[in-house]
């Protein structure tokens, strides 16, 4: 093609564009592909998860709200059922309904089943476990009677009242505690395995000053006067009788008032250095350490710098 023709060629091309951009030429049109029809049962189940699974609908905060009233009313009958005044009267009426609620919950629960995109993993998470504890009594309690009181888990259920509220905000701050939890871990497990051995030590003690004729019957009783005695509660089923014994209470008591607000003093500091907004997330390349103050140059744990230091540039010189 020779370079006149090529030139033309380009401009038309431009031109083209430039007037299908524009509206005055219809740019062709592609082929449609027709997406293939919804069957009736996928429909249906997906406007089940809809309504289950999310509350920003106004049907999902619709059946929320009907779920924690059905979940008050079960609680209350549970309530009414373990006293023996109202039990006696309306024993069979309170059962009926007890047996109504369980089978609410379990058409629920085969339900949430049968619209979760991933049953397993909803049967497993902790809501679904929840949702299996809630009905798991009811049919225990065909084996043991007393079973049917464990049906006051059913209370956690209410945690979804956060979600109908738009209280998920509140759920977030949560993190904040575990993290101090986390932060704090190895410290409270030091601090609860040294707190065993005193209270091993304590208790062997006053078997041996007291002995079982005023009380301590065996080691294990002992331990249980001492660890009642370190926590400063009290009970007074057991006391010491002999003027050592007396001394030795006396130091437990004081050693339990000492060492009580470790513990609260340790959450406290974590939670503290967990709600600090701004800190700065960079592992230290000597102790590993993650958490540092803004602006840090160098780690608080082991002193050495947090950044390599660049090498400075040299100065270009200029011959005079």
């Amino acid at each position: 093609m020779p370079p006149e023709a090529a030139c033309d060629y380009v401009k038309m091309l431009f031109f083209t564009k430039t007037l299908t951009g524009r509206g005055f030429i219809q740019a062709p049109r592609q082929p449609r592909t027709r997406s293939k029809p919804m069957s009736s049962v996928q429909s249906w189940r997906e406007r089940l998860y809809i309504i289950i699974f999310h509350t920003d609908t106004p049907a999902g905060r619709r059946f929320d709200t009907a779920l924690l009233l059905v979940i008050l009313a079960s609680l209350a009958v549970v309530m009414l059922d373990s006293i023996d005044g109202i039990k006696g009267q309306h024993a069979s009426l309170l059962a009926g309904f007890e047996w109504a609620f369980t089978l609410v919950f379990a058409i629920e629960y085969i339900v949430r089943l049968y619209c979760s995109p991933r049953p397993l993993r909803y049967a497993f998470s902790f809501f679904g476990l929840i949702d299996l504890l809630a009905i798991l009594p009811g049919i225990l309690a065909l084996l043991y009677p007393d079973a049917q009181y464990l049906l006051i888990i059913r209370v956690i259920r209410m945690l979804r009242v956060f979600r109908v509220l738009k209280l998920s905000p509140y759920l977030r701050q949560a993190n904040f505690l575990l993290t101090a939890l986390r932060g704090s871990r190895q410290k409270i497990i030091v601090f609860f395995a040294c707190i065993c051995i005193m209270v091993t030590v304590f208790g062997t003690l006053m078997y041996v000053i007291e002995g079982p004729g005023n009380g301590y019957t065996s080691i294990p009783r002992g331990i249980y006067w001492a660890v009642v005695t370190l926590t400063t509660v009290g009970f007074g089923d057991i006391t010491p009788k002999t003027p050592l014994g007396q001394a030795v209470a006396t130091l437990v008591m004081i050693t339990g008032y000492s060492i009580i607000a470790v513990p609260t003093g340790i959450f406290t500091a974590e939670l503290a250095s967990a709600m600090r907004e701004e800190t700065l997330q960079h592992a230290c390349p000597t102790c590993n350490k993650a958490n540092h103050e803004p602006q840090a140059a160098f780690c608080s744990r082991c002193g050495n710098p947090l950044f390599k230091r660049e090498a400075a540039a040299p100065e270009s010189t200029t011959a005079t």
